[in-house]
């Protein structure tokens, strides 16, 4: 991956102390949605992309109608495959719509518009995948590559975009990558809190043992238990949460980084 940090772009400090998050179900791919340059992606110009950043950003912090606390991406791409960390991982987007799809999905935003530089090149779709694949690995994201479209009325990223998207987001070159396993959406704290017997109850005991969260004596099984609510509460402390924050009843980031399989 050809990473460029904050500090090798010249990000300026953030607003307010970003939100933590744990993990997400996986990514969400934008695109700038204005005018891009379509000499942008001539090799002569990347000079200019660090810049390209420097200015979103600044754009962002002055936007007093949203407020936000920096640029609003996890990460930006250019047309030539540098990845330019933007919130970084571990740090709620501001990019996807409302504060359930910000804490639901990472934001990836690959430097393309709505006219000019309209399709991204091949060296910028290896670049999405490599933001990708380090929101995986560094950041807890998902198995999950959505379009920022999906679950939000937008027509980000863009049709060229979203086409790929929906392909299952290849390598240029490659074929699509096999289907990623599929885990349990978090049905609701309430849901647990009415003291479900359910096989999904189950699936994330199993998990919680193999994550070495086990406060249990047998099992675990179908009916949630305080067993099951203590070793929820060692999951939550296992991902860095203390105080009312690790009480045992999930939510729905902790929920997405355990992968409770479906069943």
């Amino acid at each position: 991956m050809q990473f460029v940090s904050r500090s090798q772009w010249g990000a300026r400090p953030s607003r307010y102390d970003l939100v933590y998050i744990a993990g997400t179900r996986g990514v969400k791919v934008h695109y700038e949605g204005t005018a891009v340059p379509a000499s942008l992606a001539k090799a002569e110009n990347h000079k200019l992309c660090a810049g390209r950043v420097r200015d979103i950003q600044a754009s962002h912090l002055a936007n007093d109608k949203e407020d936000y606390s920096d640029i609003a991406y996890n990460a930006m791409v250019c047309p030539h495959g540098y990845v330019y960390e933007g919130r970084g991982a571990h740090k709620k987007t501001a990019a996807n719509g409302n504060q359930a799809l910000n804490a639901g999905h990472y934001a990836v935003c690959a430097m393309v518009g709505n006219s000019g530089l309209t399709n991204p090149t091949d060296a910028q779709l290896n670049g999405l995948r490599d933001a990708i694949e380090w929101l995986r690995a560094s950041g807890g994201a998902g198995s999950e590559i959505r379009g920022h479209r999906d679950g939000y009325a937008t027509e980000c990223p863009g049709g060229p975009l979203y086409a790929w998207v929906t392909k299952g987001a290849p390598r240029p070159g490659g074929s699509a990558p096999s289907q990623p396993p599929a885990y349990e959406p978090f049905p609701g704290q309430g849901w647990f809190k009415k003291n479900p017997n359910s096989p999904i109850i189950t699936a994330m005991g199993r998990r919680l043992v193999a994550e070495g969260c086990s406060a249990y004596r047998e099992g675990p099984g179908p009916q949630w238990t305080e067993a099951d609510r203590q070793s929820y509460a060692r999951w939550q402390r296992h991902l860095g949460y203390r105080g009312d924050d690790a009480d045992g009843w999930p939510g729905p980031t902790s929920w997405a980084a355990l992968k409770v399989p479906k069943v």
